[in-house]
């Protein structure tokens, strides 16, 4: 309980009251410290009306901003009719007028306890249904493999996981099915993308750091291996994490435990580990960029998830359900999407996955103009919503021989684009007409394979 009074003697007694029915009480004497205490995490809030430094309903309307879950009951020597309204209509639990009677304000604070509790429950379960393996959208048979595959996952007792895919293809929601369906639901499940930190950072972040290890460790901080204690940590583009950390992550796979940086005591989490990443690691070890054993390590059990283009059918089912989404989410008057602008996106060979599909979605349901989606409302992406160029009724294309002791088609292709950037001289849009392509879809192979500055004069 958090209790909030510039009067030392309410402050006293409404603690006195509290802790005597059972609570742990924290009080606060303005709004400063209030706020501080409240981001420390309460499960509800006693909050008088004046403070010396901000009112009440001003911290009140913050205080719902941080978190809505929290009860907040009003107290203020004060009363009136428009006060109680205004309390109310920024989302107070209660409002009590002072001199109150402490056995009231216990009685209020039980039932405001009791809604923090349900709230929480309600909050958790949605969050369960939105993260769970049926929340992923698609009907392909790649899709209902992929379903199965991540419920055996989910009820392993494996340790680590591999997810891998092209960016934007939904990783990290396989992730957080696999954490949802699994004995580990009700842990925490916690996230970092290893590209997003320098290595210093992402070391104190993974394994975190005792007091004076470095010039700003100025407090112990506890890493996210170890806040995950009986949940879930997810690791995305793991291929981004430099050597140093590899080994050090790989001996905490093996031995499940580390020390904090600068520390001397082994801490060991019960954590499951999923990783994830949208490079080539079996390539990246053969470069020396990726250790071998971790790669292994990692892989105990690994799924690909498939690019949107190798199940388009999936795009309509898609495109409704993000429809529905930001419909309700942006309060849009949007009820639908018709068959026409269906069509336009199946046609798009969607480079960014299910993410571009999403982005593209919810700046029509922002923009739309009717209730229902047309193509006119769709964005125009550069010409990539057209249709990819036809294959020619003229003289048929060259057959390839495939040999008797057969071919790598990825080397073939990789070849081929290769070959057409060259001839192009690195212009990206000839390249893409050689080879019957878009400019998107010959953007993904420049990425897939590193051929970005094929073709190109140096300098």
């Amino acid at each position: 309980m958090l209790v909030v009074d510039d009067e030392e003697l309410i402050r006293w007694a409404l603690r006195a009251a509290l802790e005597g029915a059972g609570h742990r009480v924290v009080c606060a004497a303005d709004g400063a410290e209030a706020l501080a205490r409240f981001e420390e995490g309460v499960d509800a809030v006693l909050l008088d009306y004046r403070l010396p430094d901000v009112d009440g309903l001003t911290l009140l309307a913050r205080m719902r901003e941080l978190d809505p879950v929290v009860p907040v009951t009003l107290l203020t020597a004060f009363s009136s009719v428009e006060r109680a309204v205004d309390a109310m209509r920024l989302g107070a639990f209660d409002f009590l007028a002072k001199p109150f009677d402490l056995d009231h304000v216990v009685a209020v604070t039980a039932k405001a306890l009791e809604t923090t509790s349900l709230r929480r429950e309600v909050r958790a379960m949605r969050a369960r249904q939105l993260s769970s393996i049926d929340a992923i959208v698609g009907e392909s048979p790649a899709i209902v493999a992929l379903k199965r595959q991540l419920a055996k996952f989910a009820r392993s007792a494996s340790a680590t996981i591999l997810i891998t895919g092209e960016t934007g293809t939904g990783k990290d929601l396989a992730a957080r099915a696999v954490h949802a369906a699994s004995a580990r639901a009700d842990g925490p499940f916690q996230n970092i993308t290893c590209s997003a930190l320098p290595e210093s950072l992402l070391e104190s972040e993974l394994f975190g750091h005792e007091k004076g290890a470095f010039t700003d460790a100025r407090t112990q901080k506890r890493g996210l291996l170890e806040l995950a204690d009986r949940g879930t940590v997810f690791l995305d583009e793991i291929g981004e994490l430099a050597l140093p950390l590899q080994a050090k992550l790989l001996r905490f796979l093996e031995e499940r435990t580390f020390r904090r940086v600068g520390g001397l005591t082994e801490v060991r989490p019960d954590v499951r580990v999923v990783a994830a990443t949208h490079r080539d690691l079996a390539r990246m070890v053969e470069e020396g960029t990726f250790r071998e054993d971790l790669f292994y390590r990692l892989g105990v059990l690994s799924v690909h998830i498939p690019p949107l283009r190798e199940r388009a059918g999936d795009v309509p089912l898609l495109a409704r359900a993000f429809v529905a989404h930001f419909a309700r989410d942006l309060g849009a008057n949007v009820v639908g999407i018709g068959d026409a602008a269906l069509d336009a996106l199946a046609r798009h060979g969607w480079p960014g996955n299910v993410r571009e599909l999403r982005n593209v979605i919810e700046r029509a349901v922002l923009l739309a103009e009717h209730p229902v989606i047309e193509p006119s409302d769709l964005p125009p992406l550069g010409g990539a919503l057209a249709a990819s160029p036809p294959p020619s009724h003229g003289e048929p294309a060259t057959r390839v021989a495939l040999p008797p002791e057969g071919l790598s088609l990825v080397a073939v292709e990789e070849d081929l684009v290769r070959q057409a950037l060259e001839r192009a001289r690195g212009n990206r849009t000839r390249a893409a007409r050689l080879l019957g392509m878009n400019r998107d879809q010959i953007r993904y192979r420049i990425e897939k394979f590193g051929l970005h500055d094929v073709g190109r004069s140096p300098g």
